[in-house]
């Protein structure tokens, strides 16, 4: 009876370390997910859950096949695979809690340093000259923050390029998943692969809220927009909070000038 167990282990195995490495790498090295980013957004969440599936599945087969054989061996990898299990929820509680605790505070901050915008609801406005803009996720009331340096140096189309992006994020609650690939990379920080796909993500979810703007701007004014935008980066907010700067802003800037 232990024997198709130990195939079963021995198949999970191969498909988490297959999806722990070569996958991953082929994908980060790939050119295509800049041109169709949702499908490669879905593929990274694909890899990150099976391959934590199949990574606790093998260690529970291999315990469970050696049980008949072996009773301590067998329970000490069953136990292991309880322990992964309970590691990687537990990294994932942690770092959700830090990012509500963030960003109640950075809210807090923003209720003394910003004023509703006079025309957009669930807007608030920054007296700061520095061109900005990104969005705080918080339910059914998230803000899109906007500088006065941002509202006087872009067009109305420019800005609504801006909106359209910020909203974008906020709507497909791309927050989600920067919260689960940043606890992936927080549970494995060892892992070279688990900080490169928290960086592929968050370029990903960049490239999907810029497609969301070109349905309802042109990419000439989208384009300006992140150029304005991408210079500066909102000093002390936390990672969970969008705005269009990214490392990436040169591809981005590439991609709609392709």
């Amino acid at each position: 009876m232990s024997g198709p167990g130990f195939v079963v282990a021995a198949a999970l195995g191969l498909i988490a370390v297959t999806l722990a490495v070569p996958v991953p790498i082929a994908l980060a090295r790939a050119t295509w997910p800049t041109r169709a980013p949702a499908r490669a957004l879905l593929l990274w969440q694909v890899i990150a859950l099976a391959g934590g599936f199949s990574m606790i599945g093998a260690l529970l087969a291999a315990g469970l096949a050696l049980m008949p054989i072996a009773v301590v061996p067998g329970g000490i990898v069953v136990g292991a695979a309880i322990a992964l299990t309970g590691y990687l929820l537990g990294h994932l509680a942690a770092t959700v809690t830090v990012v509500v605790r963030s960003r109640q505070r950075h809210q807090e901050l923003l209720w003394l340093l910003t004023s509703p915008h006079p025309t957009r609801a669930e807007t608030l406005v920054l007296e700061d000259s520095v061109p900005l803009a990104y969005c705080v996720p918080r339910g059914w009331h998230s803000l899109t923050v906007l500088s006065r340096g941002l509202l006087d140096r872009l067009s109305s189309e420019e800005l609504s390029a801006v909106i359209a992006h910020e909203r974008a994020h906020l709507d497909q609650r791309h927050d989600i998943l920067l919260v689960a690939f940043r606890a992936w990379h927080s549970a494995l920080p060892w892992f070279p692969i688990a900080a490169r796909a928290a960086e592929e993500v968050d370029v990903l979810v960049e490239l999907l809220a810029d497609d969301s703007a070109r349905r309802v701007v042109s990419d000439r004014a989208l384009a300006h927009a992140i150029a304005a935008v991408a210079r500066v980066e909102p000093d002390g907010a936390p990672r969970t909070v969008r705005h269009p700067a990214t490392a990436r802003s040169r591809d981005r800037l590439l991609r709609l000038a392709a």
